[in-house]
């Protein structure tokens, strides 16, 4: 099997993200540069994107998790390329009331090499936009 850390390293920087291992799991956080507002004052904490790895097989596939917040906008597109890129979406619903603009987080899922997915799920990421 290939070495855990070096694998993480390799997944975060695809993202230009800080590697983070905690109990056997890897996890990457990506920024967003929004202007969103939450009861009418802003915020930046609500705009997480954050993909993981953990349960590495024999073989290298692991189950891969990634949470993204979007824009309501930006959703359709976004849910597609997740679909071109054979990624699963598990959920799509929202955390905060009150936000302008609304803001909805999407879960994807896959089993496979995580830098496989980290590329597929970079690859969907890339249709968002930034404001």
């Amino acid at each position: 099997m290939e070495n855990f850390q070096y694998i993480c390293q390799q997944y975060a920087q695809i993202f230009n993200g800080k590697p983070k291992i905690k109990d056997g799991a890897c996890t990457a956080d990506i920024g967003r540069n929004l202007n969103v507002t939450v009861f009418g004052r802003t915020s930046k904490s609500i705009l997480t994107a954050e993909i993981t790895f953990e349960s590495m097989d024999a073989n290298g596939n692991a189950l891969n998790l990634a949470e993204v917040a979007v824009l309501q906008e930006e959703l359709p597109l976004f849910v597609d390329n997740l679909a071109k890129n054979n990624l699963t979406v598990s959920a799509i619903h929202n955390h905060w009331i009150f936000t302008n603009p609304s803001v909805l987080y999407v879960h994807a899922q896959s089993i496979e090499h995580p830098i496989t997915f980290a590329q597929k799920f970079a690859n969907a990421f890339s249709v968002l936009k930034e404001k």
